[in-house]
């Protein structure tokens, strides 16, 4: 019993010296936390993050081992533990960054508070326990201050991907990369009523919160740098790569139901009653999401891999809206996320890396009402009218692989190749195929679109210390090919069918006639018509490009920063872009920063191709509406060439200080773009010989200038084991539609006072966010506060007849829709159950304010268009969060 009892207490000691404890926390010299420095046990995978207040805990297997620390913009440093359980750790600025780097800079050498050019770090884990926000546009709309972004509603595709711009420009002129890489665009364009309209863009919600380790915005034109899209700025998103630690979230969240306004009784969703097939509810847009994150290690030279997993279901919201708009709300939706980072060293010069995900997403949006008297709603489906229901999967899959090396003479080199794919199917339910009269189905496949795009990338990187103060040279190449398709739904989505059931394919055949209103039947799915075989698309493109960038450390005050980029498309042919930047340091705290530079955006696929088909019958004879891709003979009829790139020409000057705990950055910018593609409204087309009434086109019709300001304020005190932050982020905008290419065609219909006004509102003059927290060991409490400026845009009245106005200038300033500014508050308190457990119960916009209250003549069909906070009010949410 002794040698047991002796062995038992042997195991035990070795097991206690085995799980060596070691706390500790980190600062700079000025004795500010870190947040998110990687200290790894030397020579294991042992490791952790620090946190907000830059402490870390780690489990060592030997208490005279050393660990080791990495931090951007710090010199890399090993401590050793000597039996130590709790260590204070100070971190020297210094050029050592390791295999970390900031958007707007290939140097590995470079902080972003060092750039010059104005870029956000933004610390997404943080974010949404603060504000309960759970998806990424939204998170950035309140964490950005030139990031803006709106959720639409009566927009068909856009009900379910929100268009979201930075600096006002279009949701297609900011390039996305994950992990430094390019990321690929939504097969979506927008079309109809919405922001961005004309536009495609990244669906930043396709990537879950709970993967990403920080999000970098750089606000400044790097085309140069980066290729096209760039030309508002980049928006780089870096995966976590701890491993480890085990950490997840349970949320859950909803919207009150009590709109803002006088409403009479009776009216549809008000105070959420007389709900469209719904109960009557105090909240609605019921919200459940669960996450979780694992890293794991691999192998024994710091490999891993960080898996992320993320579920999300939310219900739709109501709120009121015209007769003709019932349906009025957000979208709903039921998701799953997986994502994965990872790298494994090979050798200890080359590493081999892999990161990508999945994202599967089934939504489900309302159209406009359909009256039970019109000639499009089949009567003995739907007595009462119906409203059809916009519904859609939409599947997104990414994979990125590459090779990073360190050559014998000191460059690296990274090989990478990335694929991504989104593809957006509609399904269109409680429906009808009128022109089939009893005998139509109520949901049908209505078809849908896809945009593949495969990037292979060779980058060279070498840092010089012996020149200069230290130069910095990246040079590479880039080959990119994509694929846009679009694929017909099943016939009776398209199809208008004759008095016998039959596609009308031909003149001769009779097309059913609606009792009540004497009105021939149309065809198609009610609420979206399906894609037809005419519609289908299957085209390629593919472009190389080479780039040069370089930094130049003249002293250490001056540094000077020039890029130089050639591409070739397939489609349209080279362009070239340079950019110039510098930062000069007049003193150790403050900068003076400025760059200049060219861009380009090259058209899309979908602007290039996409096209719709409406066919009507009319007296035996068929003749179609179309929105009429760029290569058709129609668009050629109108004088249209073909789309060519968008140019730009940006410059910025800024100025950066941090002292203490106060760091302050104010950066002005102007960008003129030249021939922004822009979606036109329908021109009648019969005189074409061609048998189409209407059509309508992209084309590269607008020069516009953006002039603005942002400005950043944080500051932070420590208070013995508590802290303060306080953080101010604000835009002031301006845009300027300089020219109009409208050519020979009306002005009004190439692109008239609404296009223009809309245009504009994606544009707003301000935003300005003001956040402030006080933490203890025990709880925390965040406040935040957003100010929208006021927002111009014009309704449907501005197609009425003049005759119904005194004249054309009144029928405008009737048309007008003037939202003024708003403020949105936000609030929430977190406390520490246990050391591994977190509550958080909090609300976005807890004043429940809304955009100011309009009249039923708006685009959308509600009492409001999706401008400022959007229309679905208070939302409350409460979340528990675990980690060990």
């Amino acid at each position: 019993m002794k040698k047991i009892l002796s062995l038992m207490s042997l195991l035990c000691c070795m097991a206690v010296y085995g799980q060596h404890t070691v706390t500790g926390t980190i600062t700079d010299s000025d004795n500010i936390p870190l947040l998110g420095v990687n200290v790894i046990e030397k020579g294991t995978n042992h490791g952790a993050v620090t946190d907000f207040d830059g402490k870390f805990k780690i489990e060592v297997s030997d208490p005279n081992s050393a660990i080791s620390l990495s931090y951007i913009g710090y010199e890399s440093q090993d401590v050793k533990v000597d039996g130590q359980t709790d260590l204070a750790i100070i971190m020297n600025e210094g050029v050592d960054l390791g295999e970390v780097q900031v958007v707007g800079s290939r140097s590995y050498k470079r902080s972003s508070t060092d750039s010059p050019v104005a870029v956000d770090v933004i610390n997404i884990s943080e974010l949404p326990t603060r504000n309960g926000q759970v998806e990424i546009n939204q998170i950035l709309q309140y964490a950005a201050p030139s990031f803006n972004a709106s959720k639409q509603s009566g927009s068909d595709g856009a009900d379910h991907i929100d268009p979201a711009s930075l600096r006002g420009l279009g949701p297609d002129q900011t390039l996305v990369l994950i992990n430094g890489k390019r990321r690929h665009q939504s097969s979506l364009i927008n079309v109809f009523g919405t922001r961005g309209r004309g536009n495609t863009g990244t669906d930043l919600n396709n990537i879950p919160a709970s993967a990403i380790k920080r999000i970098e915005v750089l606000r400044d034109g790097a085309s140069a740098q980066y290729g096209s899209d760039a030309i508002a700025g980049v928006i780089n998103i870096v995966l976590k790569d701890n491993v480890g630690e085990v950490s997840g979230n349970i949320t859950y969240g909803a919207h009150s139901t009590n709109a803002a306004g006088d409403w009479e009784d009776g009216t549809p969703n008000a105070g959420g009653e007389n709900r469209l097939y719904d109960e009557d509810r105090s909240f609605d847009g019921n919200t459940i999401k669960v996450e979780a994150n694992y890293g794991l290690p691999i192998g024994e030279q710091g490999g891993f891999a960080n898996m992320t997993t993320e579920l999300l279901s939310r219900d739709r919201t109501l709120r009121p809206g015209a007769p003709w708009r019932l349906g009025y709300g957000e979208a709903g939706v039921d998701g799953f996320n997986f994502m994965i980072n990872s790298a494994v060293p090979i050798s200890d010069k080359t590493d081999v890396y892999a990161f990508g995900g999945r994202n599967y997403r089934d939504t489900d949006a309302y159209a406009f009402t359909r009256d039970p008297e019109e000639a499009r709603t089949v009567a003995s489906i739907y007595p009462d009218g119906f409203t059809p229901r916009i519904t859609s999967i939409i599947t997104d899959g990414s994979a990125s692989m590459g090779v990073r090396h360190e050559l014998d003479n000191g460059w690296n080199v990274d090989f990478n190749n990335t694929f991504g794919k989104n593809r957006f199917h509609y399904f269109i339910k409680n429906t009808n195929n009128a022109s089939l009269e009893s005998a139509s189905p109520t949901d049908f496949d209505a078809g849908g679109h896809s945009l593949a795009q495969n990037t292979t990338g060779l980058d060279f990187t070498k840092f010089f210390d012996g020149a200069l103060e230290g130069i910095n040279v990246a040079f590479g190449a880039e080959y990119r090919t994509e694929n846009f398709q679009i694929f017909a739904g099943e016939e009776g989505s398209y199809a208008t069918y004759d008095v016998n059931g039959l596609a009308i394919i031909g003149p001769n055949q009779e097309t059913p006639v609606d009792s009540l209103s004497g009105e021939e039947r149309p065809g198609g799915s009610q609420g979206f018509p399906g894609y037809s075989v005419a519609n289908e698309v299957d085209r390629n493109r593919s472009n190389i490009g080479f780039y040069l960038d370089s930094e130049f450390n003249i002293t250490d005050a001056i540094l000077l920063g020039g890029a130089v980029r050639f591409e070739n498309y397939s489609d349209f042919g080279e362009t070239f872009n340079y950019k110039v930047a510098t930062r000069i340091k007049l003193i150790d705290n403050l900068a003076l920063r400025g760059s200049v530079s060219t861009g380009f955006r090259a058209p899309s696929l979908a602007q290039i191709y996409y096209n719709l088909r409406f066919t009507n019958f009319v007296g035996g004879d068929a003749r179609e509406v179309l929105l009429s891709a760029n290569n058709s003979p129609v668009t050629r009829g109108f004088g249209i060439g073909e789309l060519q790139q968008e140019t730009a020409f940006n410059a910025s000057a800024g100025i950066t200080f941090n002292f203490k705990g106060l760091t302050a950055t104010i950066d002005a910018y102007s960008i003129d773009v030249k021939d922004r593609i822009v979606l036109t409204e329908y021109f009648d087309a019969e005189e074409l010989g061609l048998n189409v009434v209407a059509a309508q086109f992209f084309a590269n019709g607008v020069d516009t200038k953006t002039q603005g300001v942002d400005v950043v304020l944080n500051y932070r005190q420590y208070l013995g084991e508590n802290k303060l932050t306080i953080g101010v982020a604000g835009n002031f905008n301006n845009m300027t539609i300089e020219e109009i290419h409208n050519g020979d065609l009306d002005a009004d219909t190439f692109f008239g006072p609404r296009e223009q006004f809309f245009l504009q509102a994606s544009a707003p003059d301000y935003k300005i966010g003001v956040n402030a927290g006080f933490s203890t060991p025990i709880f925390n409490v965040a406040l935040g506060l957003t100010q929208f400026s006021e927002v111009t845009i014009l309704d449907w009245q501005s197609y009425e007849s003049d005759d119904d106005y005194d004249s054309r200038d009144a029928r405008f300033e009737a048309a007008k829709d003037v939202y003024e500014a708003a403020m949105v508050l936000d609030a929430s308190v977190s406390v520490n159950i246990l050391d591994n457990l977190t509550l958080t119960v909090g609300g976005n916009n807890i004043l429940n304010a809304y955009p100011t209250i309009q009249d039923d003549w708006t685009d959308s069909g509600g009492y409001w268009d999706s401008v400022q906070m959007g229309t679905s009010g208070a939302y409350f949410f409460g979340r528990l969060g675990v980690k060990f």
